[in-house]
């Protein structure tokens, strides 16, 4: 996902539109490229893509008369002078980055995405900007109860940035950001992170999100390819800029287990004078970077079925306690947000 916006072609009409795109490094397909439509995704799928949110500048988000917002877009395969024939070439772009809904009113992104509080001000979290169905235009009218804004920043950090603790000779490592957003997200659940057995190399994986800003594609058939670095592992996710952000999930527990941030390259020149996307085999390439959840999993808010397994858990497994001299047992590890 590196540097895919080129400078010839960056007219100062589209940019007052639209944000750079948002990538730490760049990302890319491996083997065959995975991505499904909305529309494309089974119940339990649409439930998670339900809940993944894409990241706009305000000025990309227009309020309709009477009601209702309009996303600002423009062609992909005009913006980036793609070669006929790519994929979803004929699709709008414009989202910035992806997110996922983690709490009533928490937002979980990359790092890199949101900076400081008065982006953060500055920037609208969107639902529901899909293909709905086979053959239909993306959804760019929305009901203006699918548009977020954001209160403030809750936690952020970003591996490089001054102060932040690195491994030493490690340039890369954890990238995340927790906004509150302005109100409780209706008619959505928030997302459950894994909280439990750490992943291993060979599983599998599968990332929800806003590749280039399109409309919501959902990328399975990927696996964990090193999860032995500091704050993030390696995978063969088929990403691009734009899913910055992005929740990766397990494929057997359907639970998040990082953040998308860094990858390789997304597009290259073609001979034919147009722009192609990069494609690797399976197990080539740099490979993409996810965020761990554990760096960022106690800062989330625990959801009511967590705290019933818990307490259940320790109703069968808890040894007696005399009550007598022994401090009552406090449940805790919520995260309270103002």
């Amino acid at each position: 996902m590196k540097n895919i916006v080129k400078n010839t072609l960056a007219a100062a009409a589209i940019l007052s539109i639209l944000p750079v795109l948002s990538f730490a490094e760049s990302k890319s397909i491996y083997g065959g490229d995975n991505r499904k439509e909305y529309f494309q995704l089974d119940a339990a799928q649409k439930a998670l893509a339900d809940s993944t949110v894409s990241l706009w500048k305000s000025a990309s988000v227009e309020a309709l008369n009477p009601g209702g917002v309009k996303l600002k877009t423009i062609n992909f395969g005009d913006r980036l002078n793609l070669c006929p024939g790519e994929k979803f070439r004929e699709q709008p772009i414009g989202a910035f980055c992806s997110g996922a809904l983690v709490g009533p009113d928490l937002i979980m992104t990359a790092g890199h995405c949101i900076k400081t509080d008065a982006q953060c001000k500055d920037t609208k979290f969107v639902f529901g900007y899909n293909v709905g169905g086979e053959g239909a235009e993306a959804t760019t009218a929305l009901p203006s109860g699918n548009v977020y804004g954001c209160a403030k920043v809750v936690k952020r950090f970003l591996a490089g940035e001054p102060n932040s603790a690195n491994p030493t000779g490690q340039n890369l490592g954890a990238d995340y950001a927790l906004v509150q957003l302005d109100r409780k997200v209706a008619g959505r659940k928030p997302l459950a992170v894994n909280r439990g057995t750490k992943l291993k190399n060979g599983d599998g994986i599968f990332v929800v999100g806003h590749p280039v800003g399109l409309p919501l594609k959902l990328a399975d058939d990927a696996r964990v390819r090193d999860f032995s670095k500091v704050g993030y592992f390696t995978a063969d996710l088929d990403t691009f800029g734009g899913n910055s952000g992005s929740p990766v999930f397990n494929t057997r527990t359907k639970k998040i287990e990082g953040i998308l941030v860094r990858g390789d390259e997304d597009f290259i020149d073609s001979p034919a004078g147009c722009t192609t996307m990069a494609t690797y085999e399976q197990t080539g390439g740099r490979g993409e970077d996810v965020t761990k959840i554990s760096e960022l999993a106690s800062f989330i808010p625990k959801l009511a079925g967590e705290k019933s397994a818990e307490i259940e858990i320790m109703q069968v497994e808890a040894p007696a306690i005399d009550l007598g001299t022994a401090r009552p047992l406090e449940l805790s590890g919520e995260v309270a947000f103002d």
